[in-house]
Formats: C-alpha cells, structure tokens, sequence
C-alpha cells in the first residue's frame, strides 16, 4: 500500500481528501501546515506528497525547498494544490521542481489521475536508476531533464508572439517549422470537410503544446490553428526540438506519454460524436468547453454556437434547438453569446 502525506490547512479539505485517498487503498498521513508536514515527511518518507501552497507556518513552496534540499526526500513526487491560476504562479512550483499541480476546486478523478501517474513515473525512474543505465553527461549537466524544464525553455528561449481572438497561428498546408507553448489563452485547430463545414479536431489551453509533425519528413501542418480568445505563445524550432530530445531520453518519454493521452482524448471525442444523442454531445462540448477556458460553473462562457457545433459535430440549428431546451429544463442559462451552467451535475447526467 502507497503511503501518501496530505498537507493542508483547510480541516473540512484535508479530511474529506484524506477519506477518499483512503477509499481508493492508499494509507494517508496528513498534516495541518507546512511545518508539521516537512517533519512528517522527513519522519515517514512517503510515496507521494501533496501539498496546498497558501498555509500559515511555511507555505507549499517553502515545504518543497525544504524537501528538495534533503537527500532523504527530494526524489518523492510532488504535487501542489493550489487557488491559484494565474501562469507566473503556476511556472515558480513547477520552476521548483513540483511534478504537478491541480486547481482546486478539483474532482475526484482528476486527483487519483495524478497520483496514479505521478507514482507510475517515480517507479520508472527508479527501475532505471537501479538497472544502472547510463545517461549522456549532457543530459544530466547542459540538457534539459524534465517536460516543465522544457517548457521553461520555451518560456525563456522561444519566440513570443501574440495573436487576437479569431486571429491563425498557422494553416493547413503551412510549412511546419516551429513547435509552440501556449502562455496564455485558448486556441482551436480545425479542418473543414468536401461540404466546407469547419470541423474543430481539438482545444488547447494555457501551458499546452501545440502544432506537433513530423521531425523526420518536412510535413506540413495537416490542419489549421485559430485563437480563441487574446492569446501568447512561445515558439521553438523543431531543428532545436529535436535535438533537445536527442540528448533527454526523460523528456522524450514524457513527451509520449502526453501526446499518447491527447490521443486517447482525441478518440473518446470521436466516439461521442459517433454514437452519443444530440443532447449528450450537446451537454458534453459546454463542459469540455468550460474546463479548458478554466471556467467555475457559476462563470459564464463565451463562445460562438459554430465553436459549439463544431466540437459536438452536429448541426448549428441541432445545437441551437438543444440549448434552447436545456434553458428550458434549468440546466442553464443564455444571455446573447454567453451560457452560464446552472446544474452541474445535471449536465454531467444528461444521456
């Protein structure tokens, strides 16, 4: 069984997250500030901490420097809770060496996913360390080691550009000659089928990568990238992509590991707008939508019924009739161009 220390000063969050890591058969220390929560982790050495950032006593980035500075505990994954959205705050955990972060409020799945993946990668890498493989010297002095340092390169070294709302960051058929890192907003890619009918493949938000081809074959990008609101964008080379990959073994098996689950995202979109109803894709496109603007459901979102259409892939007068009825049923509400979700869990529940 996986020992995990929970750090958190809000009582009713630290209890109610220690009973359902409980119920998922990990065994949970928890701790009420940072300071009890560095002793308890020097103390116990556990498999994974997670860790809030605002606390009295020290907060989550003083019990990460603590941590990381004691050979006993610096190679236990680490992952920060956080209020906090904003890209600059975001950047200094991962800047620290945090493995990963989730927002509250967050759902179950969310959390148990990043503890299963984050422990995943901490197994791997020990397997690695015992079976004594060798890495390159740049790899581990001059090369990057992890994807946040990767994107902090992108942050520090790429070309910074912005786009306004509606504005393309490139098109189908354009040379593929940068990578980019999404700083700030939204962005669709979209196709249009023998009809004209656009036909967006995917959303992208802040902190995702963006415009993956080939590095072997100058492919061309085999669709278009369009922003969805005011966005900033980092962008690197794929000659120097590539040869950061060459030199990181590390970074290229975590790269995989997100494309593959873009993939996987990729697919259960294509099944729902296989075989789900109208309504189903209907309610799922603005929960989908809300989650990557980053929207609370008491916030409103704004974004074009062909956006909508378009992800659910159904018709534009389909989904206007459908949001009408769900206005209707009090699922939500329609103001102009915005919708607002009134019930969450109905929406959640629609079939």
């Amino acid at each position: 069984m996986k020992t995990i220390l929970l750090i958190e000063d809000d009582t009713a969050l630290r209890e109610n997250t220690a009973e359902l890591l409980e119920l998922s058969d990990y065994k949970v220390i928890t701790s009420p500030n940072g300071k009890i929560g560095i002793s308890a982790a020097k103390e116990v050495k556990p498999d994974i901490i997670v860790c809030d950032i605002m606390m009295p006593e020290v907060d989550g980035y003083g019990v990460l420097e603590a941590l990381s500075h004691d050979a006993s505990t610096n190679q236990i994954p680490f992952i920060f809770l956080s209020a906090k959205t904003e890209h600059k705050e975001i950047r200094k955990g991962m800047d620290m060496g945090a493995d990963d972060y989730l927002t509250k409020p967050f759902d179950e799945d969310e959390l148990l996913s990043a503890i299963e993946s984050r422990l995943a990668k901490a197994q791997i890498i020990s397997k690695i360390l015992q079976e004594q493989v060798k890495v390159p010297k740049e790899d581990t002095e001059d090369g990057l080691r992890s994807l946040h340092e990767l994107k902090n390169f992108f942050d520090d070294h790429g070309d910074i550009s912005q786009c306004k709302k509606g504005e393309s960051i490139f098109r189908e058929g354009d040379h593929s000659n940068k990578i980019y890192l999404i700083l700030k907003g939204v962005v669709k890619t979209h196709k249009m089928d023998e009809n004209g009918k656009e036909l967006i493949t995917a959303l992208f938000k802040e902190d995702d990568f963006l415009g993956f081809t080939s590095f072997i074959d100058n492919t061309p990008y085999q669709e278009s990238a369009t922003a969805v609101e005011d966005i900033e964008l980092a962008g690197v080379s794929k000659t120097d992509l590539k040869d950061i990959l060459e030199k990181s073994k590390n970074i290229s098996l975590e790269l995989m590991e997100l494309l593959s689950d873009n993939l996987s995202e990729i697919k259960e979109q294509l099944l729902q707008m296989a075989y789900s109803s109208v309504r189903k894709k209907t309610a799922q496109t603005i929960l989908q939508f809300a989650q990557v603007l980053n929207k609370k459901p008491e916030d409103s979102i704004k974004i074009s019924r062909n956006d909508l259409a378009s992800v659910a892939g159904i018709a534009t007068e389909s989904l206007i009739r459908t949001l009408s009825t769900f206005k209707k049923d009090g699922l939500i509400e329609i103001e102009g161009r915005n919708i607002k979700i009134l019930d969450l869990s109905g929406l959640q529940l629609v079939e």
